[in-house]
């Protein structure tokens, strides 16, 4: 049974996973589900299994970090129902140092995603074949998309055409300050003046 727009999607999610999910609402034609890890796995199960929502295609795994709060990190599943046309969110929040089921059992694409999230936040997945970093090299120190990661003080690896070899160096991230005149744009900038003005004094030359 195809399911004729997102209410009805909400109606059956709340219906058969009641005891399994902590919310549900609705925002930009999307539902959202909110949960927890052990219920995790077998909600995503039912969302491709089930008959009338067929969310046969995981689009992303998407990583949140939340410093500030008890529960850090965020995972938040995006999936496609091509039948019923509908996208539906899973979200999941935990503390630091919990490990996620991995879903790759159910979604085999999902197995570069987890890796992906792994080496980015490093967050741990259970039952995981294959779980080390996919983006960052191997002797890698840290995991750039948590807050704390430092901008500076670790190394990074690339090919030196200079040296014809891969090098490792510092990460240096800085941001130099920018300095801005406030003249107005219709007069020009003082460098432009400067430079109209030297045109001009070669001219009379």
């Amino acid at each position: 049974m195809l399911l004729k727009n997102i209410q009805e999607l909400e109606k059956v999610v709340n219906s058969e996973l009641t005891s399994k999910i902590k919310k549900s609402t609705i925002a930009f034609n999307e539902v959202l589900i909110e949960t927890d890890i052990e219920n995790l796995f077998n909600i995503v199960q039912f969302l491709k299994s089930n008959d009338s929502c067929k969310f046969k295609q995981l689009i992303d795994i998407a990583g949140i970090d939340f410093p500030e709060k008890d529960k850090r990190f965020r995972l938040v599943y995006l999936l496609l129902s091509h039948e019923n046309n509908l996208r539906i969110k899973l979200s999941v929040d935990f503390e630091i140092g919990k490990k996620i089921p991995s879903i790759v059992k159910i979604f085999p694409s999902a197995n570069w995603m987890e890796r992906e999230v792994f080496d980015m936040y490093g967050i741990r997945f259970t039952d995981h074949p294959d779980l080390r970093r996919i983006l960052t090299d191997y002797g890698f120190k840290g995991h750039p998309l948590r807050k704390d990661f430092p901008l500076t003080g670790f190394n990074e690896v690339r090919y030196s055409e200079k040296d014809k070899k891969v090098i490792y160096e510092s990460v240096k991230l800085e941001q130099n300050y920018r300095n801005f005149d406030f003249e107005s744009p219709w007069e020009g900038t003082k460098y432009i003046k400067e430079i109209n003005k030297k045109k001009n004094n070669d001219k009379k030359e």
